[in-house]
């Protein structure tokens, strides 16, 4: 048994820019390239196995054909997916659906997600929320384009930590870079993106309005976030969410400094990124090398494992309904 290590699924997007080369190292495409898919069993978007046994496997068909690995979870889908989003320019305003109209409407999940902020230039801020008091008055407010009176901006510095619940209107703006934890979906109704023109096409890009408005909540309101910090060996352990305000994923960041002897505890497996400093993993008299950009998952089998090094690390595991 051993970690099963992941390279990225990468996208170009109109608002993507170099960082995830310049940054992590990761050799991504020429052009515009805003998103590392780094832990995805998302369709044809999967991250590939690195090493080991299952070298050159999509994490898609690892999950399928070896559910023992995570668990004998119920679902066949992967449940999760971790990215690196680099804004080098305003990404769309949008909104996701929840489980049931995402299903009902796009054969698809929902989508909530999360972001822990890597680096924001100075006055850097997110859209997050709305003013609106009713979906009428919502509807009203786009119809007028009155953006700057709608849209909440929020200030956002490095370390920032956001969870954006399936309805919550949101973007990340210029200068911003994170990790996003969120389910397993692509399912985006863009609302407004800056009357921007694809490059490709010559035309705008595909507005979903009226779902948006369907799927937002209204009035927003900002998730009671409960974040939990304790200390562990070498290890300050933050606990950012968790069931029950999160029911799809737990999420944790972690700053090593030393060693961490620690396990799977009650969870079936877990998905590890190091977004600083380096390090190692040891398991089983086995020694793997850990770096910034490095992402792995550690599976159901190992039980008890150590990491060693000066790193900080973002850690998640599915929520209870997988």
């Amino acid at each position: 048994m051993e970690p099963i290590f992941l390279t990225p699924y990468f996208r170009p997007k109109i608002w993507g820019g170099r960082k995830l080369k310049t940054i992590f190292n990761y050799d991504i495409p020429d052009g515009q390239v805003g998103e590392a898919w780094v832990i995805s069993g998302y369709k044809d978007d999967a991250s590939t196995v690195t090493s080991g046994q299952f070298k050159g496997q999509s994490l898609r068909q690892v999950y399928q054909e070896n559910p023992e690995l995570f668990g004998n979870p119920k679902s066949k889908e992967f449940p999760l997916l971790v990215k690196f989003l680099d804004a080098n320019d305003n990404l769309s305003v949008q909104v996701h659906p929840d489980d049931d109209y995402a299903r009902r409407v796009e054969n698809d999940s929902g989508k909530t997600e999360s972001w822990y902020v890597l680096q924001a230039d100075p006055g850097s801020y997110l859209i997050y929320g709305h003013t609106a008091k009713t979906r009428a008055e919502l509807a009203e407010m786009i119809k007028k384009g009155e953006w700057d009176k709608l849209l909440r901006k929020v200030p956002v510095k490095a370390g920032d930590f956001f969870y954006v619940p399936s309805g919550t209107i949101h973007a990340l703006t210029k200068g911003i870079l994170v990790i996003e934890t969120q389910q397993s979906s692509d399912v985006t109704y863009r609302l407004y993106d800056y009357d921007r023109v694809d490059q490709k096409t010559g035309q705008k890009r595909e507005l979903h309005t009226q779902k948006s408005i369907d799927v937002t909540q209204v009035p927003h309101v900002d998730p009671q976030l409960k974040i939990k910090t304790k200390h562990e060996q070498d290890a300050i352990i933050k606990t950012l969410v968790e069931p029950p305000i999160s029911p799809h994923f737990y999420l944790w960041q972690i700053d090593l400094n030393g060693q961490w002897q620690t396990g799977l505890n009650s969870h079936p497996y877990l998905l590890v990124t190091i977004i600083n400093g380096s390090g190692k993993l040891e398991f089983a008299n086995k020694t793997y090398d850990l770096a910034l950009g490095t992402n792995l998952i550690i599976p159901n089998e190992m039980k008890n494992f150590k990491f060693e090094g000066n790193m900080k690390i973002v850690i998640s595991t599915p929520g209870n309904e997988n």
